[in-house]
């Protein structure tokens, strides 16, 4: 009698329901900030320098004023191009000044079509 007690009273520790709690891979991209901006440099490996431009009004005098800002993002298959219009979102630091990851393409570049186009016409 004494053991059947015993084991009616051996209960999980944590007694309350689990309330869909996610991991980090499992959750949405909806708590990621994201920009868009103009890339302005694809010279290194799998990085690209994006200029996002921030327009903001003057806290005293309320002029708007534009001020740039330069993110390296990682593009791992490296499918950006100068002047290309893309979407970044924030990740986890990638390197001493990477956090942030190529999401998708937003508006091509015109010179990278015409540089495709010169590609495929010599071939």
């Amino acid at each position: 009698m004494a053991d059947q007690k015993n084991t009616e009273k051996k209960t999980p520790f944590d007694k309350r329901p689990q309330m869909g709690v996610t991991t980090i891979a499992e959750a949405p991209d909806a708590h990621r900030n994201e920009k868009v901006g103009k890339v302005v440099s694809t010279k290194m490996e799998k990085t690209i320098v994006v200029e996002v431009e921030m327009r903001r009004a003057h806290p005293k005098y309320k002029r708007v004023i534009k001020s740039n800002k330069k993110f390296y993002a990682h593009d791992e298959a490296g499918v950006a191009h100068m002047g290309d219009v893309v979407r970044i979102r924030e990740t986890r630091p990638l390197s001493k000044l990477k956090r942030w990851q190529l999401k998708d393409i937003i508006q091509r570049s015109s010179l990278t079509q015409v540089e495709d186009t010169v590609t495929a016409a010599a071939e």
